[in-house]
């Protein structure tokens, strides 16, 4: 049956504006039109009057670990869950996302290799509840690098399984890459620099090489794949955007140099500015060298978003959820907000421009006829960032799957 969402406010990401009184015509999987308010419904099609709410497009985030990764700092709780454990709590952790608002994802890595591939599956099959997912299927990092387990003793050899994207030359980049895609990856993920989570690594110290870099993009761009880039330090998000990254991930230490290189290549940033507030108060799940890294890296991280805003860098919208509990994603638009950016351009972050990084733009992202009916609707004012930390209602694909605005029956 066909389904009209009748709503007093819409928000038009495209055309950066709300407009009052609309109806949006939902036919299938899709949207077929959006009609001002006092339009008759067409007679057969189920009406759903969302009152004074605001309807958006269904939220977008670049940057999530849905399985595997849990909110404390203790990494090694990998080894000793088994892939099926994992695999169920991911299953939770993307009903959470999905009931937030958020439709898309990129789930940018796991430490088990492509659990996140069957996570995806099993949602596009109907089987699980869950956002569309753009997936990485394992992390391409060097042998002791931020995307391997650390900490382990010298004479423990970790599963073919948790360091399937290990890599010591080109040549080992370009088999892995090639693996990766062909177990069903839909992108790759390099981590380039040192993470600030894992034991051992500096955030600021470049672990992949720029031929190492290029290496990956081209294979990838055999198979129609972009590669993100995780990278906090100066030199490797440098090297990352040179050898043509889609996206930087974190971008901690941008300077204007990586700015210039970003404009002049297109590469979109996606930073996690919002996930210290969140550790502020809990930081007693970590420990003194995770804390000190991340103390160090905070400002830094949000005085170069902030610059990256100002210089017209291509914003996308990235939260590192998994690190913090899933769900709460959308409190990143008001630090946003916080370091420069309107809510409309924070808003289209999280929408369309994210849909653009992904290569989605032509299904996701905004409310248009022709793409997926992805819509979310919050009681709250359109031009305050905590409304959309507040979402009551959640379509995806024409399929209402979250109702807690109507009294009638979703």
């Amino acid at each position: 049956m066909a389904i009209a969402l009748r709503c007093a406010r819409l928000v038009d990401v495209q055309a950066g504006e709300v407009l009052p009184d609309r109806t949006v015509l939902v036919e299938g999987d899709r949207i077929a039109a959006v009609r001002p308010g006092a339009e008759p419904v067409p007679e057969g099609v189920r009406l759903i009057d969302l009152g004074r709410a605001t309807l958006a497009p269904g939220l977008i985030d670049l940057h999530t670990h849905l399985v595997g990764i849990a909110a404390c700092g203790d990494y090694l709780q990998e080894l000793r869950q088994s892939a099926a454990r994992q695999a169920l709590e991911a299953v939770a952790h993307a009903r959470d996302t999905l009931a937030a608002g958020f439709t898309t994802v990129r789930d940018l890595g796991v430490y088990r290799a492509f659990v996140d591939v069957a996570l995806r599956d099993a949602i596009a099959d109907g089987i699980v509840a869950g956002p569309r997912m753009a997936v990485a299927g394992a992390y391409v990092t060097v042998s002791t690098g931020g995307g391997m387990l650390t900490g382990l003793a010298p004479d423990i050899t970790l599963p073919r399984e948790h360091r399937f994207g290990a890599v010591r030359d080109v040549h080992d980049v370009r088999e892995r890459v090639r693996e990766i895609l062909h177990g069903g990856a839909d992108l790759i993920k390099l981590i380039v620099t040192g993470a600030v989570l894992t034991t051992g690594t500096h955030p600021g110290a470049p672990e992949l090489t720029e031929e190492q870099i290029r290496a990956a993009v081209e294979e990838a761009n055999w198979y129609g794949a972009h590669v993100a880039a995780h990278a906090h330090g100066v030199e490797g998000i440098k090297r990352a955007v040179r050898a043509g990254v889609r996206s930087i991930e974190h971008g901690t230490e941008i300077d204007d140099e990586c700015i210039d290189l970003m404009l002049r290549h297109g590469t979109y940033l996606s930073a996690d500015i919002w996930w210290s507030d969140w550790w502020t108060q809990h930081a007693g799940s970590f420990d003194d060298e995770q804390r000190a890294k991340n103390d160090e890296a905070t400002e830094r991280q949000r005085q170069a978003f902030a610059k990256a805003v100002r210089a017209g860098v291509r914003i996308g919208f990235g939260t590192d959820a998994g690190g913090f509990p899933h769900g709460l994603q959308a409190r990143q638009l008001a630090t946003m907000c916080d370091l420069g950016m309107t809510m409309m351009q924070a808003l289209r972050a999280a929408t369309l421009t994210s849909a653009e990084c992904m290569g989605w733009q032509d299904r996701v992202g905004s409310i248009a006829p022709g793409k997926y009916a992805d819509l979310v609707a919050t009681p709250g004012d359109p031009q305050d960032p905590a409304s959309y930390a507040d979402i009551r209602f959640v379509m995806k694909g024409g399929a209402v799957v979250r109702d807690d605005l109507t009294a009638g029956p979703a």
